[in-house]
């Protein structure tokens, strides 16, 4: 496994312990845990949305440091 697959499979099970934690009494958790899952459902219904009226998906623009040197 690469190290960010390990980093992601670690942050998940920290969540979902923190998530544990928290259904088991420590209710001061809760909301700062549903914040991600809250913004998630957001973006994703946000390019459901997207897709469903056929706009494309934006291309990401990248340049070079040397772009902005005259020639």
């Amino acid at each position: 496994m690469t190290v960010l697959r390990v980093t992601i499979a670690l942050g998940v099970a920290l969540y979902g312990l923190l998530w544990v934690i928290a259904l088991n009494g420590a209710t001061s958790l809760v909301g700062p845990l549903a914040v991600p899952l809250i913004l998630g459902v957001i973006i994703a219904l946000g390019v459901a949305l997207l897709r469903f009226m056929g706009w494309p998906a934006r291309k990401q623009h990248f340049r070079d440091r040397g772009d902005d040197a005259e020639p």
